[in-house]
């Protein structure tokens, strides 16, 4: 059971939730047209195993999306409107682009996973814009564990034991909490020390000014994504060498750069900072971030395609026939 006032929302909206654009059902090709009936099972089929059911006050299922970085759990109009829930006051949600007041919605009880959580205010936003019903933050993923599992397409989230321990798992990394969030600290990128946020409702993996400053990286184009509000960012890309993490490294990875308002309201706005975001994640087999335990897992490619993980990963990984090189 976890309940929560309005003052510890209040500092909790203050959080970044990036709207995860893969997750949302694409839309017809035609106005009014219709996808194939192959198509739309499958993209549905998709979008639920990426999404949890949800039932609040005993009514839905409704299909959340996970997001290890916001800090409240999220519901859209749609839930609001079939259980009249009522609205309690208003907070500013801080975005990876914007920051807009926004209504607060009173939830008495929330089940998901066995589990029940009870006394949440929730932002309202629209589903439109974050592509579900609404968003599982950090207010109740506490003392859980989140696995992503990029070979079945796969979200899930329980307790450690439920989802395997920690067999299969090559590196496991040890974060702090900060404001709720996992942060490595154990990292670099290009032999700059970084802190490192894994965020699972981010797509792209972005970098703070002052991360820029210490690489001189040099602009590669364009790279857009949009936050919850439905504001577009637009960020600088680049491209690290290495990104090590745990005594793993990955090659060439795609990094936008953007003064976002995350990294302030994480107090990570003066030094070098990245948000981990699921794209970059891809390259792993399985990634797993346990906040019981404070701890981040990787599964490494190697044991399923070997070839795939040597043009993923650079050295310093227990990649089975030795390091690669991309």
């Amino acid at each position: 059971m976890a309940r929560y006032g309005l003052s510890r929302l209040a500092a909790a909206a203050a959080l970044a939730i990036a709207a995860p654009l893969a997750a949302q059902s694409p839309a017809p090709t035609e106005a009014g047209a219709e996808p194939p009936a192959d198509d739309h099972v499958i993209d549905r089929d998709r979008y639920e195993r990426l999404t949890v059911p949800v039932t609040i006050a005993g009514q839905g299922p409704y299909r959340f999306l996970i997001d290890t970085g916001a800090q409240a759990t999220v519901v859209t109009h749609r839930i609001v409107n079939d259980l009249a829930l009522p609205r309690r006051g208003r907070a500013m949600l801080v975005a990876m682009g914007s920051a807009e007041m926004v209504d607060l919605i009173e939830v008495d009880e929330l089940r998901f996973a066995g589990r029940s959580v009870t006394g949440l205010l929730s932002p309202l936003l629209h589903s439109s814009n974050i592509g579900a019903d609404g968003i599982l933050g950090l207010d109740s993923l506490q003392d859980l564990r989140v696995l992503i599992d990029f070979r079945e397409e796969r979200m899930l989230v329980a307790d450690a034991a439920a989802l395997g321990g920690n067999a299969g798992y090559e590196i496991i990394v040890r974060a702090r909490r900060k404001l709720g969030q996992m942060v490595i600290t154990d990292a670099l990128v290009d032999n700059i020390r970084v802190a490192v946020v894994v965020d699972t409702g981010a797509q792209i993996t972005l970098g703070n000014s002052a991360l820029l400053r210490k690489l001189r990286a040099r602009d590669m184009g364009e790279i857009t994504s949009m936050d919850v509000h439905g504001t577009q960012i637009v960020s600088d890309l680049s491209y690290a060498r290495e990104l090590e993490i745990g005594g793993m490294t990955m090659g060439n990875v795609p990094i936008g750069f953007a003064d976002s308002l995350t990294f302030a309201a994480l107090g990570l706005g003066k030094r070098p900072a990245l948000i981990l975001g699921i794209g970059s994640m891809r390259v792993f087999d399985r990634v797993a971030i346990d906040f019981a335990r404070r701890q981040i897992l990787f599964d490494i490619p190697g044991r399923h395609d070997p070839s795939r993980a040597r043009a993923m990963f650079m050295s310093g990984g227990p990649i089975p026939g030795g390091p690669g090189s991309p």
